[in-house]
């Protein structure tokens, strides 16, 4: 099977190259599942039903959430008629919508996405590894699920790590969201699960994370908040993650950074050219 994961989208600017480039990439590349973590996809904080629906019809087959998630007061109502939708599942119990989606792919396949939050330099949440032990269990690779992705949601590099190994060999995929910063640690694990320590954002880089850079600064500078924060609109870069799987166990079999457009150095696996 053939994944292509989409690092944080923020914004106007991470939208757009999406809507313009994840067509072409799936066909050129032939992709079976595309998630996208879509937490910033609203003005840089939460995601509307419009942005859902619109980040589907470019063809993500799956949107995961994060700490932004219920900034789009709207996402509390409509996340439970969006069944791709995943937020964090160690949300409180009684929390709308659901952490983990069996999710049918372009080949004909089920893949099991799960998106779960650390708790490090986070808000207080329930046991990440706990609900992800939960979840895979309950739908294991191999009997349940042809793939399953894991999209942990956090600050510490430590944590994602952690995780990773956590899920090694009982996983295709485990991905780091949140820090906006593609990291350069892609691999595959000793048990044959691809993990990467953040796969980055799909925004503008001549910015403060994603945010128009002056009101940052501001903050960092005069520790006084002078405006809102607001998402930079210059050319974005596509930031992701490609892995193929071995279809006999849905492990990975390579692993690749994806990185299209904007200022950074450009990426792309060479195993699919």
């Amino acid at each position: 099977m053939r994944i292509l994961f989409i690092g944080d989208v923020v914004g106007r600017s991470g939208r757009a190259i999406v809507y313009k480039r994840l067509p072409g990439l799936i066909a050129d590349w032939k992709l079976d599942l595309v998630v996208v973590n879509g937490e910033n996809a609203a003005g840089g904080f939460g995601i509307t039903e419009t942005i859902y629906n619109e980040l589907i019809d470019a063809g993500a087959d799956a949107v995961t959430l994060g700490n932004h998630a219920w900034d789009q007061r709207e996402a509390l109502v409509f996340i439970e008629r969006a069944p791709r939708l995943i937020r964090p599942a160690n949300f409180p119990a009684g929390t709308p919508g659901r952490g983990a989606a069996l999710i049918d792919t372009k080949n004909g396949k089920r893949a099991l996405v799960i998106n779960a939050m650390g708790r490090i330099f986070m808000d207080a949440l329930g046991d990440p590894f706990a609900v992800v032990e939960r979840e895979l269990a309950a739908c294991p690779l191999g009997a349940s699920a042809d793939a399953i992705v894991v999209d942990i949601h956090c600050e510490a590099t430590s944590e994602k790590q952690a995780m990773g190994y956590f899920c090694d060999g009982r996983a295709s995929l485990v991905v780091g969201t949140h820090t906006h910063v593609p990291t350069a640690d892609h691999r595959v694990l000793p048990g044959r699960t691809a993990f990467v320590s953040d796969v980055g954002m799909t925004g503008d880089f001549n910015s403060v994370i994603g945010m128009n850079k002056e009101e940052p600064l501001n903050r960092f500078l005069r520790k006084i908040p002078s405006a809102k924060f607001e998402p930079a609109s210059g050319p974005a870069t596509l930031c992701g993650l490609a892995v193929e799987t071995d279809d006999t166990t849905g492990l990975a079999a390579k692993v690749a950074a994806v990185r299209l457009g904007g200022l950074l150095e450009e990426a792309q696996p060479a195993f699919w050219e």
